[in-house]
């Protein structure tokens, strides 16, 4: 999480719709800057996530606060499972919050809609000269910066070491494991576990899929911003999803459909009920403290001899181009990017921080499983792998028809062989490609 802890599958029918309003709005007046109002201003903070991330940004808010006397922070949060659909509704009514924190494609899909802010506008309050060089690029569309990103994250399988030794299942080296290593692994655990407890808890999803393709040399998009895959790699996606639940190593389709917008609480990794999960390493510290569990990572399966994995900024903090104080949101996205005090509040909770310095502040005060984050993403950017392009306008679409397709296949409505030519038609018509 982003980050939050699933990736999960965001609706765009609403950002879509509101596109038209976006370029209304921007082409009917001009926002008014800091330096045009006297006295103290109220910027407004939006981010998604569970009730601890809520706590640690209220402090670091209360910090920069005492630090900026002058600007007072409104935040607004929410779980993931609305946060993009109201967002989208509060831009499309041109009362988008002034600092906006996105992950996946959603930098790309509102900076094409001329919803955020061009940074270079505010590098006055906001200095991005210390972040690392990539994680700066992650933040660019189109070599324009318009995102900020909080920290690396990276793709992963969270092992629950206790479930693997009730099953009385030894734990899988993920130096040379395969999918279908995990596969056998998942389903041993299953079947010899108290009913409920299931080897995976693994829900196959978009940011998964882009790391199949690209362990067959392929990736989800090209730097041209079209689809990079093939119909055999996504057919051998969705074969696995439904090997998965039909051998038992994963829940059946109803149970998997149900836990796809959960909290990190009810996700049965959560529940100290699954062997292993796929998703992001920033996930550990709160599916550890949900479990009450010592929870692992290991790299996902089929990593030779191409890797699939890769470094990704776990979100975004952006600046809504409508914002009527740009510079008072500058001066909080810099706080909390290059602040010792905001790092050390925040700490991994956002991805490990993309600023060395801030690395360096925190790591002494890191929990164990946030020091185990930081050692997992230290040895994947050792590691070689190929470049990722950010989604084109248009892609959040393409995680919802992931989602909704792979229902398809569990529930035995499509074979993995309609359901790839289905996804393929649907995510090149969302993508204009």
């Amino acid at each position: 999480m982003a980050s939050r802890l699933l990736r999960t599958f965001r609706k765009s029918v609403s950002l879509a719709s509101a596109a038209a309003l976006v370029a209304l709005t921007a082409a009917c007046s001009s926002p008014v800057t800091d330096g045009q109002q006297g006295g103290p201003v109220e910027i407004r903070f939006s981010w998604w996530g569970n009730a601890g991330r809520a706590e640690l940004t209220t402090k670091a808010i209360a910090e920069f606060e005492a630090a900026n006397p002058d600007i007072k922070v409104k935040p607004e949060f929410g779980d993931i499972s609305g946060y993009f659909d109201k967002l989208a509704t509060q831009v499309a009514a041109n009362d988008a919050p002034d600092v906006i924190t996105l992950g996946g494609a959603y930098p790309a899909e509102y900076a094409n809609r001329g919803a955020l802010l061009d940074l270079s506008k505010v590098e006055g309050q906001l200095d991005l000269s210390q972040l690392d060089q990539g994680a700066l690029e992650n933040g660019q569309v189109q070599g324009t910066q318009y995102g900020v990103s909080t920290g690396a994250n990276a793709l992963a399988i969270v092992v629950n070491p206790k479930v693997f030794e009730a099953a009385g299942v030894p734990l899988p080296h993920d130096g040379t494991w395969s999918w279908d290593d995990f596969a056998q692994t998942a389903a041993d655990i299953t079947a010899k576990s108290l009913k409920g407890t299931y080897g995976t808890a693994t829900v196959l999803t978009h940011d998964s899929l882009d790391a199949f393709a690209r362990q067959r040399g392929e990736a989800l998009y090209t730097q041209d911003g079209e689809l990079g895959l093939g119909k055999e790699t996504v057919q051998e996606y969705f074969d696995f999803s439904l090997k998965l639940s039909e051998t038992g190593a994963a829940p059946n389709a109803s149970e998997t459909v149900e836990k796809l917008n959960v909290s990190t609480e009810q996700t049965l990794m959560g529940m100290g009920q699954a062997g292993m999960m796929l998703t992001w390493s920033n996930s550990l510290t709160a599916l550890s403290k949900a479990s009450g569990a010592e929870l692992q990572l290991m790299k996902l399966p089929g990593e030779t001899p191409q890797a699939g994995i890769w470094l990704q900024s776990s979100q975004f903090y952006t600046i809504s181009a409508r914002s009527k104080h740009t510079e008072a949101a500058a001066k909080l996205v810099n706080f909390l990017v290059n602040n010792e005090a905001a790092a050390k509040i925040i700490q991994s909770d956002r991805g490990v921080p993309s600023n060395p310095a801030m690395r360096t502040a925190i790591q002494d005060l890191l929990t164990p499983q946030g020091k185990v984050e930081a050692g997992y993403i230290d040895g994947i950017g050792k590691m070689e792998f190929a470049p990722t392009f950010i989604g084109p306008t248009g892609s959040t679409a393409v995680s919802e028809i992931t989602a909704r397709i792979n229902a398809d296949v569990l529930f035995k409505r499509l074979t993995p062989e309609k359901a790839a030519e289905q996804w393929l038609n649907e995510s090149k018509a969302a993508i204009g490609k």
